[in-house]
């Protein structure tokens, strides 16, 4: 569905805009890949990388709402990945991380509505569930805010959706870099925030893939959750140094032990499908009705039980010490 298609990725010199473009420019055929971020290093560093025909490199910020109205002219679909992410530097800086998290994300939508694109996903997080920092808190809204767009086209504009996940394997600013630059500098034992933390783990690919089935799958409205493996920090310690020895140096500002992606709140509208789930909207589109139990490739989902919630600390699937290292690998 990629083939002859314009396609928009704001932060797009991020670890999830590489790696999409990568993934797309090798599977499909593009008319247009439009790269859209502030960071002009990142975009020239970028453009050594990906020189293919349809890039296009566009210098803006989701801040800017005429800015992206003209990045999106011609546009068929948008990936929403601009975010300020660090969780204590939110903290910190509480105005800014709302400007772009949640003032951005309004600008998207309207310019999205503006230039007649087709169908956006917004990338979200688990700290959106049941927030306790101000990332998730942007976050939260955020996803209001995309699944809240679908009512406001009167069903003749795009179709909005959301994609939620939890930790990435190497992203930048995550602990798996951290960890293999203390190690390689001799620096152990490891620092961690609080032994008995888990989180929610996935690849970069696995979530570009996750994207762009989703893309096929949405009737918009939507908060889709893949089914993904848990970790824990112990575990991650002894994979990377070869002791489960840490440095506990306590939980930072708006830190959680564990991560959440399908409240127990949601329970009553959250679908279970094979790999992943879905969170219907709790608001009623008035020019659609959806069943959303059967998605638009005819996957069939099914309620879960009453109170359930997907939580990193009770998910069923941990990674083991020897699976975390094979995933690294192909990281």
């Amino acid at each position: 569905m990629f083939n002859g298609k314009s396609i928009l990725i704001t932060g797009g010199t991020g670890s999830f805009g590489r790696k999409y473009t990568e993934t797309i420019l090798s599977r499909y055929k593009p008319a247009r890949l439009v790269i859209y971020s502030r960071d002009e290093l990142k975009q020239y560093e970028m453009g050594q990388q990906f020189n293919d025909p349809a890039m296009r490199y566009f210098i803006g910020d989701v801040r800017d709402v005429e800015r992206l109205k003209r990045a999106m002219q011609g546009v068929d679909y948008v990936i929403h990945a601009a975010a300020l992410k660090h969780v204590p530097v939110a903290e910190y800086n509480p105005n800014e991380c709302i400007k772009t998290n949640i003032g951005g994300a309004q600008n998207v939508i309207d310019a999205a509505i503006a230039m007649d694109v087709q169908k956006v996903i917004a990338l979200s997080t688990d700290k959106a569930a049941n927030p306790i920092n101000l990332y998730g808190a942007t976050k939260l809204a955020s996803d209001k805010l995309f699944v809240a767009a679908n009512n406001t086209t009167g069903g003749r504009g795009p179709i909005f959706s959301v994609v939620r996940y939890g930790n990435v394997v190497g992203s930048r600013g995550s602990v798996v870099p951290l960890f293999k630059r203390l190690v390689a500098e001799g620096k152990t034992p490891l620092p961690v925030t609080h032994e008995g933390m888990t989180r929610f783990w996935i690849t970069l690919q696995s979530g570009v893939d996750f994207v762009l089935k989703n893309f096929e799958r949405m009737y918009g409205g939507e908060i889709f959750v893949p089914r993904i493996p848990s970790v824990r920090i112990l575990d991650l310690v002894e994979a990377y140094s070869g002791t489960r020895e840490a440095d506990v140096v306590g939980i930072r500002p708006g830190e959680k032990l564990h991560e959440i992606m399908c409240p127990s709140d949601d329970s009553h509208l959250t679908l279970e499908f094979d790999d992943h789930f879905v969170l219907r909207p709790s608001i009623r589109f008035y020019h659609r009705d959806h069943d959303y139990a059967v998605n638009a490739l005819g996957e069939v989902g099914r309620s879960v039980e009453a109170g359930f919630s997907y939580h990193s600390g009770s998910n069923p699937h941990f990674l083991t010490v020897r699976e975390i290292l094979a995933l690294d690998k192909h990281v």
